[in-house]
């Protein structure tokens, strides 16, 4: 597993060196100019609180299926960032605490009861790239918690120490990978790996106007079948003076919750996202 991660990353650096804006100073992300100088800048004296992975609230039902009140939810997900020290730590990183909340909401069924509330806290340092004096991303190291809250044979919970990079290709093309050592404490997953993987990898595009982003996330779920939980994404910028947008989500595979992780969904939701400045968390 190492051993692909490695090879994927070290095969996305070399693309950034061979490519001829490798040696460029600035870079434009959603819009924006950013020289190395002002970069480093924003991690050193920028807001200390902000958004991680992307924000948002969706609904809509299963795909291939009989369309009922059960299968036909919303979708929500709040997730922000809070950095820590003031000044950069040893090797210019930094350290953030993280918070992620996803819940699944059946608004359609009597009570509108909320069925799965998902709880992703972690700490973490992070360090910014810089390859001949132009930003090309992040690296991220992380302690993180993940359970549902729920007690008896309803309790799901879990421990990963994870690696995380995003590297910005280009202008146009980022890529993202993230690989982690599990630590399972949950008595009622303990298969959890065989539905929530043991590594992700993915890519996002975005267009030259700045209006539409693209993405796609793969988890490897554990064994050497070509068994991944697919995730596609499809964002619409409602203008160019803010940050939310129209989104389209479809997922197909295992792990979506933590209340039914071993029970395959291929959901379809669509409604509203608020991204992150420079690049979307997952």
């Amino acid at each position: 597993m190492e051993k692909i991660i490695s090879k994927l990353l070290v095969a996305v650096m070399v693309a950034i060196l061979a490519s001829p804006q490798a040696g460029a100073q600035i870079v434009s992300v959603d819009g924006q100019r950013l020289n190395t100088d002002s970069v480093r800048h924003e991690f050193d004296k920028g807001p200390y609180f902000g958004l991680y992975k992307d924000n948002y609230f969706i609904f809509g039902p299963a795909v291939g299926q009989k369309i009922t009140r059960e299968n036909t939810n919303a979708k929500f997900q709040v997730s922000i960032a809070q950095k820590l020290t003031k000044s950069t730590l040893p090797w210019n990183t930094y350290l953030y605490l993280f918070y992620t909340q996803k819940v699944f909401w059946n608004v359609l069924e009597e009570s509108l009861p909320m069925t799965d509330l998902n709880f992703n806290p972690g700490i973490g340092i992070c360090k910014p790239l810089f390859i001949k004096n132009r930003f090309i991303g992040k690296l991220t190291f992380q302690i993180e918690h993940e359970s549902n809250g729920r007690d008896s044979i309803q309790s799901r919970s879990w421990n990963r120490i994870t690696l995380g990079a995003n590297i910005i290709v280009d202008a146009n093309l980022s890529v993202h990978g993230k690989v982690w050592f599990p630590i399972i404490d949950g008595q009622n997953n303990k298969d959890i790996l065989d539905y929530c993987g043991i590594y992700q990898v993915g890519t996002s595009y975005i267009s030259n106007n700045k209006r539409w982003n693209a993405s796609v996330v793969l988890v490897k779920r554990r064994g050497w079948n070509l068994n991944y939980n697919t995730i596609f994404e499809l964002a619409w910028k409602l203008s160019n003076n803010q940050n939310q947008y129209l989104f389209l989500q479809y997922y197909n595979g295992y792990g979506e919750g933590l209340l039914d992780y071993n029970k395959f969904h291929s959901q379809l939701r669509v409604g509203i996202v608020i991204k992150p400045t420079l690049f979307s968390d997952y």
